[in-house]
């Protein structure tokens, strides 16, 4: 899992079209894929410090927790704040891009970036790494330049509405990219827009021995002092303990 400074995003929020598309019932071609998020935080609720500056409080088993997460997805999903703040590859590591390979996949799941405005610089270390195809969602707000700067380097899909439809997103990589499972990785915004409109089906959650305290420090939903629109209801699947870490995984209970 990431550290703290993986998990913010608070500039450039994804509003998004609040249509909830399920999958109970639905033939196996329409269903969206299943989408997995992955987070840690502090004992108080922490994922970084008030500054959102990186911040590396998890340990070596944690970070490949996130690895695998990500090895077993078809497709990793971030917010464009958060890849900017981070400037990570969204790779994962040798074994499990062998492990990949033997059974038929591809060495490593697809990177895909959701940005409303699309000011997106191409020189991030993930367009400098050609371990997998890029795909960038975003609005017809992006500038021109940065589209020309992209060109060769990502996929973009780019719609004419102002804000991202994050249900649409889904629909297309499953529909077009034969995803079926994706690995979100936040930020916060990116996470609660998803929770609003019923599109997050299970959370790993790392619980670090730290408390970082202050109302201006971020939790796994961001700083927005309004609660979601309704309660969302987690279920424990899963709970073990390394050192003095706690790794959690949810299910999130559908509110149908």
């Amino acid at each position: 899992m990431k550290s703290a400074s993986r998990n913010k995003s608070v500039g450039d929020a994804v509003s998004v079209s609040r249509k909830k598309k399920g999958n109970q019932r639905l033939p196996l071609q329409k269903r969206r894929p299943f989408v997995s998020a992955t987070f840690a935080m502090t004992v108080d609720g922490k994922i970084t410090t008030r500054d959102f500056t990186p911040v590396d409080f998890t340990s070596r088993e944690d970070k490949q927790h996130l690895f695998r997460q990500r090895a077993i997805a078809d497709a990793v999903l971030i917010g464009h704040s958060t890849l900017k703040h981070d400037n990570v590859r969204l790779g994962i590591s040798e074994d499990l891009r062998q492990n990949r390979i033997e059974h038929g996949r591809t060495p490593a799941p697809l990177r895909v970036i959701v940005s409303n405005k699309g000011e997106i610089d191409s020189q991030l270390k993930l367009f400098q790494w050609d371990v997998s195809r890029i795909l960038i969602f975003s609005t017809e707000r992006m500038p021109k330049e940065v589209r020309t700067a992209l060109k060769g380097k990502a996929t973009l899909h780019l719609t004419k509405s102002r804000d991202i439809d994050l249900a649409e997103m889904l629909k297309i990589l499953g529909r077009d990219y034969q995803v079926r499972r994706v690995a979100c990785e936040g930020g916060p915004i990116l996470f609660r827009s998803m929770l609003e409109c019923g599109l997050i089906d299970e959370l790993n959650l790392t619980i670090a021995p730290y408390l970082f305290g202050g109302a201006d420090a971020p939790t796994l939903t961001g700083l927005s002092k309004e609660f979601l629109p309704a309660s969302v209801h987690c279920v424990m699947k899963n709970m073990r303990v390394v050192g003095d870490e706690c790794f959690l995984t949810y299910r999130i209970k559908s509110r149908a």
